[in-house]
């Protein structure tokens, strides 16, 4: 089987003489159809890999740690990465902060922003306002294989499955997604440069009490960071950065929406969890446990059913999305026809009622009370002696 492609994985090699064995097995699957496993591809490169470097009169050991340098074309590619910022805001109630971190491959102009969270609608909606700051849309953006992208992971070889939000997204602002092979940790080292860059520059010795003020800091540095001559081409980053501008494409006339989808099941009180928060279903549209479907936006909350009505419509229910946790969101409506406790008995007054055996009793009553019980003994009354 592994005779079939092995002039194919010879000149892999001969390419790029330290490439895994996961990278060659997972392109000729996807170039070439390759249908072996990857152990019978690691075993021949075991074999092929002294032998074709002593024919190109090198050594890997020589190579090692070493990878060759690519350069891309304006407005070709950009590169996204998550930096986790930890507590710098836990002092104004924000435990946790995040930065989001876009760079244009060919200029190395950055962009930036700060955020609370990195789940699907604030993950793109960063790409929004990154596409927004360069004036347009590069032809691909480089990603690792992070869950907001790849809907789950896959062993060396197999076809990485893109998530589908990732997949609207990138078809409606015209981009192509490129994920990373799995272990190549330099795939993406311009934007990871900047992750640096930007805490020695931004964030190194300062105090701040808002993502706004992490924000301006940024915008206020980053005509600094443009002025300046990038080691690596040589030229002015903001000079380069217009070539950049020009070549990438028009940004669409209406945006991209996303939309989490998430099943949940209905509790006895009408309510329904998401993100540590409950939303409220009409009573007379659902029954306890029955699976909704929630489709959240970075400020929307629909519930659905799912098995549209008589009308073909699933909707059930659309709330604000609420902010932080343990928020209960209630349209009173929802709960029409339900009981409202208006009948139970309740206790009243400012002197609680005194346990039973405190009560006050009367001598009759105090001298019929049989030993050890609390309740009047119950029969016929005694007969005096002698009668």
């Amino acid at each position: 089987m592994v005779d079939e492609v092995a002039p194919l994985i010879d000149a892999m090699l001969r390419s790029e003489i330290l490439i895994k064995g996961a990278v060659v097995h997972e392109r000729l699957v996807a170039e070439y159809g390759f249908t072996g496993n990857y152990q019978r591809v690691k075993l021949y490169m075991q074999e092929a890999r002294p032998r074709i470097a002593e024919t190109l009169g090198i050594s890997p050991g020589e190579l090692a740690g070493l990878h060759r340098r690519f350069e891309v074309v304006p407005g070709a590619q950009a590169q996204v990465d998550w930096a986790d910022e930890g507590q710098i805001l836990a002092h104004v109630g924000i435990p946790k902060v995040y930065s989001f971190h876009m760079t244009l491959s060919y200029s190395r102009d950055p962009f930036c922003c700060f955020t609370t969270s990195q789940d699907l609608a604030t993950f793109f909606d960063c790409h929004r306002q990154a596409f927004a700051h360069f004036g347009g849309v590069p032809m691909s953006i480089v990603y690792d294989r992070t869950k907001t992208v790849v809907r789950r992971h896959v062993a060396p070889g197999e076809a990485v499955p893109l998530h589908p939000e990732a997949v609207g997204f990138a078809g409606h602002y015209d981009f192509d997604i490129d994920v990373l092979a799995a272990y190549r940790p330099t795939g993406k080292g311009r934007v990871e440069r900047q992750v640096l860059i930007v805490r020695d520059h931004v964030l190194a010795g300062r105090s701040f009490s808002s993502i706004e003020e992490l924000d301006s800091a940024f915008n206020a540095w980053g005509p600094l960071r443009r002025a300046k001559s990038h080691g690596t081409h040589g030229e002015v980053i903001g000079h380069r950065a217009i070539r950049d501008h020009m070549a990438l494409r028009p940004l669409p006339a209406t945006p991209y929406v996303v939309t989490q989808r998430h099943l949940r099941y209905v509790g006895k009180d009408c309510l329904v969890a998401f993100d540590a928060n409950l939303y409220s279903v009409p009573a007379r549209k659902v029954r306890p446990r029955q699976l909704v479907e929630v489709r959240a936006t970075k400020s929307q909350i629909t519930l659905h059913s799912t098995v549209p009505d008589a009308n073909g419509d699933t909707l059930l229910a659309t709330h604000s999305r609420a902010v932080g946790r343990g928020a209960c969101v209630v349209d009173e409506k929802h709960w029409d026809g339900l009981p409202d406790g208006r009948n139970r008995r309740t206790t009243t007054g400012d002197v609680p009622p005194r346990p039973r055996h405190q009560h006050p009793l009367g001598e009759e009553t105090a001298g019929s009370l049989e030993p050890g019980r609390g309740r009047p003994r119950r029969g016929r009354p005694q007969t005096p002696v002698g009668l």
